[in-house]
């Protein structure tokens, strides 16, 4: 649904992880161009010519693999800049384009460009693919260029290139409280994400109450309890027992005791009126309150990406 919704705003390309992704897309009517970013299996290369996709070769050996194919998938070589994860490091960046006679696109990836302490070294990982990019060129490719994820693109201007990779931004999350703090100012990024449950049960329970798995919280006082058919199977993490926060009638309250596989347990002692059916938010706003992704993250001791990847698929989605 985001990438029909994507696709209508005029996205230029669609980024996916795995082959898997991009022929869903394909099943579902999208027709704009497909990256596959992560690791293609040698088996399934002919499944991106089919298909149109477009796919990312990231080592000598999937290249090696894809130049004995007979139709051959549009490729889009990964150069290790310093990341040291995907990617072919620049010296052997000649032998792979002996091997080829077109490439539709060649990049990057930054490691840190939106921490200041790392200024240098993403400069110097801008400069090694420029070198790689224009040693490309030199040999007759016209590849696309691009290097820039969400924070490069804001803080990062000469990683631009011809294309930016806007993942996590364009849900209108920071990857980080700290970078949401550090570049807020510049660009305003409105969360589209907002994650609900309900309440299942109320009850009253006596002070010294012991409450969740292994007993984790002793009650210091009488308190109203509301039950939540909502815990870590859902993607709410086990790291917040004891310490997220939701809202519930623009009230804060707190997880009491263990986060359960799919139940939590809320302090709504003071919130008068709450019932089951009561609608309980655990990321996004209500009545003037707000609970962003990255401060659920930070509080779990993560960050964004993990929190907004983990919503388990089967949760039922709304896109308005």
């Amino acid at each position: 649904e985001f990438s029909k919704t994507i696709e209508r705003f005029g996205a230029d390309w669609l980024g996916v992880d795995s082959i898997v992704e991009a022929l869903a897309l394909r099943r579902e009517g999208i027709q704009k161009p497909i990256l596959v970013l992560g690791y293609t299996l040698p088996e399934r290369l002919s499944e991106a010519h089919r298909n149109g996709i477009s796919l990312t070769v990231s080592s000598l050996e999937t290249l090696k693999a894809w130049r004995k194919l007979k139709n051959k998938p549009k490729i889009h070589l990964k150069i290790d800049t310093g990341m040291h994860r995907q990617g072919l490091l620049p010296r052997q960046l000649p032998e792979a384009l002996k091997m080829m006679n077109e490439l539709e696109g060649i990049y990057t990836h930054l490691a840190a460009p939106g921490h200041l302490s790392f200024q240098k070294e993403t400069r110097e990982q801008i400069n090694l693919f420029q070198s790689a990019a224009k040693f490309a060129e030199s040999k007759g490719f016209k590849p696309i260029k691009h290097a820039a994820a969400t924070i490069g693109s804001i803080v990062r201007p000469e990683s631009h290139f011809d294309m930016a990779r806007i993942g996590l931004g364009l849900y209108g999350i920071w990857p980080t409280e700290t970078e949401r703090k550090t570049f807020g100012q510049k660009i305003k990024l409105q969360p589209a994400l907002a994650w609900k449950t309900i309440v299942s049960e109320v009850k009253t329970v006596p002070a010294l109450s012991r409450i969740g798995y292994d007993f984790t919280e002793i009650l210091k006082r009488e308190s109203q309890m509301a039950v939540c058919p909502v815990g870590y199977w859902h993607g709410y993490p086990r790291s917040l027992s004891g310490r997220g926060v939701t809202l519930i009638r623009g009230k804060w309250t707190r997880v009491l005791g263990r986060v359960s596989m799919d139940m939590i347990v809320i302090d709504v002692s003071g919130i008068p009126g709450v019932k089951a059916g009561d609608e309980v938010t655990l990321i996004g706003e209500d009545r003037g309150q707000e609970i962003r992704a990255e401060e659920l993250a930070s509080s779990a001791s993560t960050i964004s990406y993990e929190i907004t990847t983990r919503l388990n698929p089967l949760i039922q989605r709304f896109y308005f």
